[in-house]
Parts: C-alpha cells; structure tokens; sequence
C-alpha cells in the first residue's frame, strides 16, 4: 500500500513543508543536513509530532488529515532508530514478541512470531539473553526483529546503522537490504540517513531536504550521480560548482567570474541556473608557478585548506570547495599543505553541467 504524505510543521522560525509518496515494496530515503527537517518528518510520520496541516494515507487508510489524527499505536508504523532501545528487563524473546502482544496476539502466538523473525534475522541462538548481554550489531539485529514482528505496513529507519561500529555495519546493512526486499512482507519504507551508502544500497528513491523543503527527488542512483545541490554532491564524494550557464550551455559561470566547462547533459539557456559537477579523481594537481601542457578546458587557482585520508589515497581540499584524490607518494612529491596555493587541472570531457534545482 502507498504512504501518501503532505506535511506542513512549524517550530519558531523553522517550517517544514513537504510532499511525496512511497509505494508499497520500496524504500524512500530522506537525505539533509542537520536541521533541515528529516526528524520532524519522520515524527510526522509516526504520530510523535503533531502538525500544523497534514495529509497522510496508507493505503486506504488516513492517518492524518481533515481533523482526524490516529494515535501512534494504532497506525501500523514500525520504527527502528540508531540506538536498539531494547527493554532492559525482557529476553531477547519477550522484547521481539512486544510488538505482537501489543496486537492482540497470545503470548505462545507472539513467542512464536518472535522466534521467526529472529531466525530471520540470523538471531536466533540469542533468544534467552538480556539486552546488556548483546553487542551493538546484535542488539540492532534484536530490534530490527522486533520492527518488523508487529507487521507495520510502513517501517520508519531513522539512522539505524550510525552508532554501530565500522565490523558490525556492513553485516546488519546487508540484513536489512534482504529483509526490505522480501516480497512476502508488503510495506512502504522511509530511511532517514547521513550515509550515501545507505542510500544506495537500501533505497530506491531519494528526497533531499534543505531547510524544510524538498530540493532533490528521484531515482537514488541518478541522484547520487548527477547533483544539483552542494549538500548532495558532497555526500555523494563529488565536486560541484554552481552558477550559470554560459553561452551554448557548455560551461557553467561562477559569481566569481571562473568558467568550468563540460559536457552538457540537457539542452540549457544561457543565464539559467546550472552545475558542473566531477569526481575528485578527475582533478589534477599542479605547483601554483607550474606551466600546463596541453590545452586543458579548466584550470583553476586554488588554495589547500585540508589533507584527509579516504581509502587508499589522500584527499585534498581546498578553500575554492572543490577537492582532489592523490596517492600518498603525489602528496609526498608536490609537498602540499593546509595555505599552499596549487593549480588544479580538469578536462572539460570529465565534468557533466546540469541545469540547476532552484535559484
């Protein structure tokens, strides 16, 4: 069944308004920066955070909307949140079978849906202990179980893999993309997360949210390959450049007055807001005094504000926002540091301009 949802919430000076819809057997992502609504929607959602205007349906059902607001336990919602909050006083058995108790079911029915959902969550052989006998990845397997005992018809996951640690992440992400993607559970999902990742493996659509307003949509791997806010392209590892395009939309002018040419992916007008956007790894790195061979579309000045490990190479970045990926050895060689000018070098074949979202 569709989650319809229409929100609108004010706190002091912050409003959130937004609107999509997630249908059944697919995952909506909710990406941001902090304070830019995501909590607030996901409460919305839950029945923790009451509105100002809202139009909320599952299915056939309203949840909110026209004076009507059903109260948290009885809107079928599942809520798995960073920290597993398992009841300290039950097994792991009677903390599963919470939810379908809470249902109605009996006590034997609800042990009963409780060991199968542990057993589908590879948990099975911890059914007996308590919550302070669990590791983190163990306790978060727990209360994935238990989310998804009480059959919600929409599952809400507010970053449910960012307090675990970087051995425990990826086994429970893997758990999670299996159980989202069992057909024989029919539910809409909404995952809050900070974690491109997450997105990408668990999602098949994405909002991206920017001071209470919806600023990206769709697909999550276009989104994520294809940026149109700073936010994004910065989750996604790329480097993004706005302003407008130039004339035959094959470059994008900075307020600045810099010009980053490339490939246009849209036929765009000249003055149209617009972004270029390429991979770290595509920026060469050259000795500000240095002399480019070649005929390089872009060559840009730029000054290091930082020197960061990533993986196998070292990440550079500069006070211009955009960053470059070396090898150690590279790093070693040019010997850059934070205040070392250096003049960075794109061929236009490797940045993509986009129109851009809003102004």
């Amino acid at each position: 069944m569709t989650l319809h949802a229409e929100l609108e919430v004010s706190r002091g000076t912050f409003t959130l308004s937004v609107a999509f819809d997630v249908p059944r057997d697919t995952v909506l992502a909710v990406l941001g920066p902090n304070g830019s609504g995501k909590s607030t929607l996901l409460g919305c959602l839950a029945g923790l955070v009451v509105p100002d205007r809202a139009t909320v349906t599952l299915g056939e059902r309203t949840l909110d909307g026209h004076g009507h607001a059903v109260p948290p336990h009885r809107r079928g919602v599942g809520l798995l949140a960073q920290e597993a909050l398992l009841f300290p006083h039950l097994s792991v058995t009677d903390n599963v079978a919470f939810a379908p108790r809470s249902r109605g079911a009996t006590r034997a029915q609800a042990r009963a849906t409780a060991h199968d959902w542990l057993s589908e969550v590879d948990a099975a052989e911890l059914a007996d202990r308590k919550p302070h006998q669990l590791s983190g990845g163990q306790a978060q397997r727990v209360a994935v179980a238990r989310a998804l005992a009480g059959q919600p018809e929409l599952l809400l996951l507010d970053e449910p893999l960012a307090a675990l640690d970087v051995d425990a992440a990826p086994a429970v992400r893997a758990l999670l993309r299996r159980v989202l993607r069992d057909r024989r559970h029919r539910r809409a999902t909404v995952l809050v997360t900070h974690d491109p990742l997450d997105a990408l493996t668990l999602s098949d659509s994405v909002v991206v949210l920017s001071a209470g307003r919806i600023v990206e949509r769709g697909p999550t791997r276009e989104v994520l390959a294809a940026p149109r806010t700073p936010f994004t392209a910065r989750i996604a590892g790329l480097n993004l450049v706005s302003g407008t395009a130039a004339a035959g939309g094959e470059g994008v002018r900075t307020s600045a007055g810099l010009l980053v040419t490339g490939v246009p992916s849209v036929e765009m007008a000249t003055g149209e807001p617009a972004v270029a956007v390429f991979t770290p790894g595509s920026v060469a790195v050259h000795p500000a005094d240095s002399t480019v061979s070649g005929s390089p579309r872009n060559v840009i000045d730029a000054v290091i504000s930082a020197l960061e490990p990533h993986g196998p190479v070292v990440r550079l970045r500069t006070a211009e926002g955009i960053s470059a990926d070396l090898t150690p050895s590279s790093v070693a060689e040019l010997g850059l540091e934070p205040g070392r000018a250096v003049r960075l070098v794109v061929k236009a074949a490797a940045v993509t301009i986009h129109p851009a979202i809003g102004r």
